[in-house]
């Protein structure tokens, strides 16, 4: 062989040998990512072959499939879908999937490592995949009562077993169905398309319940009450204050002012709540100070960027700031900022006697043939505040329902302990007010329910804009409907 011919047939040695090399890479080393890599459509193929299983509440299921005749051959079906997108999130053979629907996708195809055994007996007897469950703590009745509450309002509920941190109720408005792109046809994606925040202002598919901060407004001063009360400044709920009218705001000329015409001199720790007084509250976050007061809106769950319920809530915030900005935040405006779902937990942990449980919406998870593969146990997650104190802010919160602002919670027969607020926002206040209430019921069993209620926009205008009369009745109705579920 001539040296010429003798340099091509090395090289293309060289290529047969660099091409058997790629090939095997390709066949062995990459086999597992490009099988399961989103771009190859057979996954997709592979994840709609069979039903989905199923997300359950009070033991029925609220999702479903459909058969579609194509590639994909069922899609994802929801009952009552814009009433229980804020819990289930959506599945899209178009454009994936988000929230529950996301977290245990394992479990609802029937791909979770867990299903091993079964999925290998499946394959045996020549019986098709199928998914598990996930059984979830919410309550039909509550989410039915926050969600028709809301009604045309834009806003969010949140409410909570105390006892244990079970979500009974995550009610966001206004909502969107996840049925409605839930396939990968031109329809689906006008659908999907007319839901985003570009096209639409409203935002239908943001979850205001856990993924939405507000100021907290004047619901926000039962921390500082709490923290009040622990730092040992306030001794007595019914002793008068030592609180000037008006009182000046630290290291600045401006005073604090109240709403109304409400006298907030000296008022008592029980009064100033009864009437919301801001002086009162403003005064005690700067004798508590900056960062006791931090400390202690920490111990109610602010400032934790990964509280996952399973779903991850956005982090609410109590900030570190100078003294007038700090008094501001000790009423529940300046940069504080808190989701429903965190004043639900605030609300919760008085209630319960100031023992903080961790939030949780899923209770099981389940295989097809309904073997329980895990479930969730209650778990601690602080104690903000004392046995001792919870029950004097119990004590004052029962008061606002009862003689003060809160009037539109009280249920006959049972005791309601609540708090109002409105949230100023906007340059110099001109934006329109956050209502807000936040609740519980107690009976002679305990509490069942605490509740958070946030009414971002309505109809209403002016004077009309509060959290008693907008937020407190949507309260109520959810309390009302959980304590029936209880009979």
């Amino acid at each position: 062989m001539n040296k010429p011919l003798r340099r091509v047939a090395i090289f293309c040695g060289l290529l047969m040998l660099a091409l058997l090399v790629r090939n095997n890479w390709i066949q062995y080393a990459q086999a597992d990512k490009l099988r399961t890599d989103e771009k190859n459509r057979r996954v997709a193929i592979e994840r709609y072959a069979t039903p989905r299983g199923d997300i359950i509440v009070d033991g029925e299921p609220i999702t479903g499939h459909k058969a579609t005749g194509g590639d994909f051959a069922y899609k994802r079906t929801y009952k009552d879908g814009a009433m229980w997108a804020p819990v289930t999130g959506y599945v899209s053979q178009a454009f994936g999937a988000n929230q529950l629907e996301a977290i245990e996708d394992g479990i609802l195809t029937g791909n979770d490592d867990r299903l091993f055994f079964r999925n290998t007996l499946d394959m045996l007897t020549g019986e098709k995949r199928q998914g598990g469950s996930v059984v979830t703590t919410l309550s039909s009745a509550a989410q039915k009562a926050a969600y028709e509450g809301l009604g045309d309002k834009k806003g969010a509920v949140a409410a909570i077993e105390p006892s244990t941190g079970k979500i009974l109720a995550l009610a966001s408005t206004p909502s969107y169905d996840p049925s409605s792109f839930a396939g990968a046809s031109n329809k689906d994606g006008e659908a999907w398309n007319a839901l985003q925040k570009k096209n639409n202002p409203d935002d239908p598919m943001l979850n205001r319940a856990l993924r939405e901060t507000y100021s907290p407004g004047s619901t926000f001063k039962v921390v500082t009450a709490a923290a009040a009360l622990e730092e040992g400044l306030v001794d007595d709920i019914d002793a008068k204050t030592d609180t000037p009218e008006p009182w000046i705001m630290p290291d600045t000329t401006t005073p604090l002012r109240n709403h109304g015409n409400i006298r907030c001199e000296n008022a008592t720790l029980r009064a100033a709540l009864q009437y919301s007084c801001n002086s009162v509250f403003g005064k005690l976050s700067d004798e508590v100070g900056n960062e006791k007061m931090i400390e202690y809106a920490e111990k109610f769950g602010f400032n934790e960027a990964k509280l996952d319920t399973p779903v991850r809530a956005a982090m609410s915030v109590f900030p570190e700031d100078n003294r007038p900005q700090n008094a501001m935040a000790g009423i529940g405006q300046a940069s504080n900022r808190a989701t429903p779902l965190q004043m639900a937990m605030v609300t919760a942990a008085i209630a319960n006697d100031g023992t903080l449980m961790r939030p949780y919406m899923v209770d099981q998870l389940k295989a097809p043939n309904l073997d329980t593969i895990e479930t969730t146990e209650p778990q601690e997650l602080s104690q903000p505040v004392s046995a001792e104190n919870a029950q004097k802010l119990q004590e004052m919160m029962e008061t606002v329902v009862e003689e003060g602002t809160g009037g539109n919670a009280r249920i006959d027969g049972v005791t309601v302990g609540g708090k109002t607020g409105t949230a100023e926002r906007g340059i110099n206040n001109t934006g329109k007010p956050y209502a807000w209430f936040i609740s519980y019921a107690k009976t002679d069993e305990g509490s069942p329910v605490a509740v958070a209620v946030v009414v971002e926009d309505s109809n209403a205008t002016g004077a009309d804009i509060s959290g008693g009369g907008l937020a407190a009745p949507i309260a109520k109705d959810v309390m009302e409907a959980v304590l029936k579920s209880k009979q």
